[in-house]
């Protein structure tokens, strides 16, 4: 069947079939009316217009009916109908309606807005606990469109993003939908069961729109939107926004809805702008239309994001709730530009059933057998909200595509293009098949460049091989990794064999092993391209490295649901590495290297250890305390909570050593959390704590090491895993250890506050760290920083100033932090 054969087919499907009252809804311009509310009168059954005007009502038997259509700043119009066959057709006109002032004295000492305001929030909380339970069918559907699009992305091909794109580079690049079952339980437990799932170009492809994506409740206080964001009628809404009343209008039931105008007092704060309708004594949500931009929401990547609700009402249940909803939004970050929108309508409401927590747990999410394999014919029937010609035309489009792009004829056809070796392959060749899905090749990474007083300068190579199966949810790869020493002449090796079992418990194994240069702390405080700079521009070469040799195994699994279980043994030869080069580019008169021995930087002759062997065995768990998770067919996506911290258990062994007091046993647990503390920001803290026991002579790069930082530069982020005034040995420790980071980020609520300042966007953030051991004084630090700091959206700056104590004050010093997203 040629390919416009099929598109006509397509088209005249998704715009007829089942279809049972069809229309347009257009102004008395004759435009037509996007987003417009079409349901059945005193029920929560309908459907909304799409960006075309035309609408589609499934009902099911003949008879009379009242259709309202409402839309804000139109007239509401009732239609009473008696269908006696179907398809039936009703075209709509709506007339535009004018607000007036005249039903409300306007007194210029008192803002009626404020009125209105503060009686609506006085019964936010009565209006929020209404509605106890619910369930509802659910629908959505995402557009993200493209303009313009780049053809190389840092040096890397685009493509055609699945064959969305025209002649211009511009087009659709994700379209779905879902349709599903949902059921809540205040305050905030949200459970569904998709029905039927669609992507645009994959027939197996599972949407990511999801209710409790789109879950916005602005009779709670905030709103979760990227950021915590101030609901325009929360109890502290009036220290956020100045209120104006533009006028009031009847709806369809004579209540009068009041139109007000919500503007933010600090343009940076994390609050909405825009309009929300108030039922006059009732003092209820009838719609809202807020706006909000990245730099509020904490999404540097988007311009601006337009939130729309319509409320509806029903007698028999005597409560407003959301019938439709529409998320707009326009991004543009590195040059790539585009718009989208999320729509989402419920439907068929059962309030207040008798609900309990017993109905909901761990699962939020899970799909009906064949949810992803439904066909047109489903959509067409069941689809709420029609399809536009555009998205009919990008289904068509990409499914026939589809057919094509995944034949073995295509995809070798791509391969020999893409596995043709260019000159610029000289760093870097990857070997593609993509029919059998697997991959290979080789980089050597211009970042392996670097340099340290053991190796001087060093030069990396990789090797690689993937191998796919079941749509990426298991794999096999193996890894060779190379690494040369141009001072002490020696070049190391290492490899690894890696197999993923199962995306749901995402078991791994994996078997390496070779020759590596290591550091004696094994969280790598210093990064190789810090001491690089540190040693060659300021002669401070603070990386202390040892020769491993090993042969390790690993194996981690999640056995329960918040629950997951690592376990390593390694055979390992471990030997002491000396100095081998003193160069530098800007040497000192009072400054040379220290020795590698992190015991002793003046001592450049002996070892810090005696070379020997050692077995070691790790076993860990993680408990993911309140952990929700996602259930896709044969995969599981794991969601964690702000509720709950998160609490890791452990117990290293060190036993068969050549040298018998380097055996050893260590027992440790760790305990972190990071949370919102409503409009306030954003607290963390991590604790740790551990004890060895018959350790007291045992190897130093067994110790437990602390993060240091002595080069006051971090890419780190955030800091509660680091003290950024202590050497990276100073307090290493065989014996028992307490070391408490907490962080608190006021995400602008203070500097966004301050005239000025709150221009710059900057937030500021404190923080507090101890460390406590048998063999020194405990030791802290106080640290107070700027955090967000650049221009426009490209934020990845932070300045902090630390203070450090231990019997007194020790010193302080400026840390330089760079965020990269």
């Amino acid at each position: 069947m040629n390919r416009i054969l099929r598109l006509s087919i397509f088209l005249f499907l998704s715009l007829n079939l089942s279809a049972q009252i069809t229309g347009t809804v257009k102004d008395t311009n004759n435009q037509p009316l996007p987003f417009v509310n079409v349901i059945i009168e005193n029920t929560y059954k309908g459907t909304t217009t799409n960006d075309d005007g035309y609408y589609e009502l499934n009902i099911s038997e003949k008879g009379n009916y009242t259709i309202v259509f409402s839309y804000l700043g139109f007239k509401t119009k009732k239609e009473k109908i008696n269908i006696e066959e179907f398809p039936f057709n009703l075209e709509i006109t709506l007339q535009e309606s004018s607000l007036s002032l005249n039903e409300v004295v306007v007194n210029a000492e008192d803002n009626p807005a404020n009125a209105i305001i503060r009686n609506t929030i006085a019964k936010r909380k009565e209006n929020l606990e209404k509605i106890n339970s619910y369930k509802a069918d659910f629908y959505s559907r995402g557009l993200i469109r493209i303009k313009d699009a780049p053809e190389k992305i840092l040096g890397q091909e685009v493509g055609d993003l699945g064959g969305g794109l025209d002649s211009t580079r511009s087009g659709i690049i994700y379209l779905s939908e879902t349709i599903s079952k949902i059921q809540f339980l205040r305050p905030d437990n949200l459970k569904e069961k998709i029905k039927a799932s669609k992507v645009s170009g994959d027939n197996s492809g599972f949407s990511f729109n999801n209710a409790i994506d789109v879950d916005f409740n602005f009779y709670n206080n905030t709103v979760e939107f990227g950021n915590e964001i101030i609901s325009p009628i929360a109890n502290n809404a009036f220290s956020y926004y100045n209120y104006k009343l533009e006028g009031v209008f009847y709806d369809e039931r004579g209540n009068l809805i009041n139109k007000i105008k919500a503007i933010p007092k600090r343009e940076n704060d994390p609050i909405f702008s825009g309009y929300v309708y108030i039922v006059e004594d009732q003092w209820t949500l009838y719609a809202i239309e807020l706006d909000i931009t990245g730099v509020q929401a904490r999404i540097p990547a988007v311009d601006i994001i337009s939130l729309k609700q319509s409320f509806s009402y029903s007698e028999k249940e005597d409560i407003w709730a959301v019938f439709s909803q529409s998320i707009d939004f326009k991004y543009k970050f590195f040059g790539i530009k585009g718009d989208g929108r999320f729509t989402a309508v419920y439907s068929n409401y059962e309030f207040n059933k008798g609900l309990t927590k017993v109905d909901f747990g761990p699962e939020l999410v899970s799909f009906e057998s064949n949810a992803n394999k439904k066909d047109s014919l489903f959509w067409n029937k069941i689809r709420p909200v029609p399809l536009t010609e555009e998205e009919s035309l990008d289904y068509g489009i990409k499914d026939s595509i589809q057919e094509v792009r995944e034949s073995k004829p295509y995809l070798d056809s791509l391969d020999r293009v893409n596995n043709t070796f260019k000159l610029n392959n000289i760093l870097g060749y990857t070997y593609q098949n993509s029919f059998k899905d697997f991959r290979l090749g080789f980089n050597i990474p211009l970042g392996g460049i670097q340099f340290n007083t053991v190796q001087g300068y060093t030069a990396n190579g990789n090797l690689f091989y993937t191998k796919n199966f079941d749509e990426f949810r298991r794999y096999f790869s193996a890894n060779a990794g190379f690494q040369y020493g141009f001072s002490d002449d020696r070049l190391r090796a290492t490899g690894s064999l890696t197999y993923k079992f199962n995306d749901r418990t995402k078991s791994f194994i994996t078997l390496s092993g070779g020759v590596q240069v290591a550091q004696f702390n094994a969280t790598n405080p210093i990064t190789a391209f810090g001491n690089t700079i540190a040693s060659l521009f300021f002669e401070e070469n603070y990386m202390k490295l040892y020769e491993r040799r090993f042969i390790q195994f690993n194996y981690s699994e999640e056995l329960f649901n918040g629950f997951r279980f690592y376990s390593s043994i390694s055979y390992e030869n471990r030997t002491a590495l000396f100095n081998t080069t003193d160069q530098v580019f800007y040497p000192q008169d009072d400054k040379v290297y220290i020795s590698n021995n992190p015991l002793d930087p003046s001592d450049f002759n002996n070892a810090p250890f005696e070379n020997h062997n050692i077995v070691k065995l790790n076993l860990t768990g993680r408990f993911n305390f309140g952990q929700k998770y996602l259930n896709y067919p044969d995969s599981k996506f794991n969601i964690s909570t702000d509720k709950y911290p998160t609490l890791v258990l452990g117990y290293e062994k060190g036993l068969g050593a050549t040298n018998k007091d380097y055996n050893f046993d260590q027992i440790k647990a760790r305990l972190y959390q990071s949370f919102n503390i409503k409009d306030k920001g954003r607290f963390s803290y991590n604790m740790r704590a551990g004890k060895f026991f018959n350790a007291e002579n045992i190897a130093f790069m067994d110790y437990q090491h602390f993060n240091g930082n002595q080069i006051n530069v971090s890419r780190r982020g955030n800091y509660t895993d680091v003290f950024n005034n202590l050497g990276y040995y100073d307090l290493s420790t065989n014996d028992s250890y307490l070391e408490m980071h907490a962080e608190h980020d006021f995400n602008g609520f203070i500097l966004g506050k301050i005239p000025g300042l709150n221009k710059l966007n900057f937030n500021l953030i404190i923080g507090a760290h101890n460390l406590a051991t048998p063999d020194s004084k405990p030791y802290q630090e106080f640290t107070i920083g700027i955090d967000n700091i650049g221009w426009g959206k490209f934020r990845f700056l932070r300045f902090d100033y630390v203070r450090s104590y231990q019997s007194g004050f020790q010193s302080d010093a400026l840390l330089f932090g760079l965020k990269f997203f």
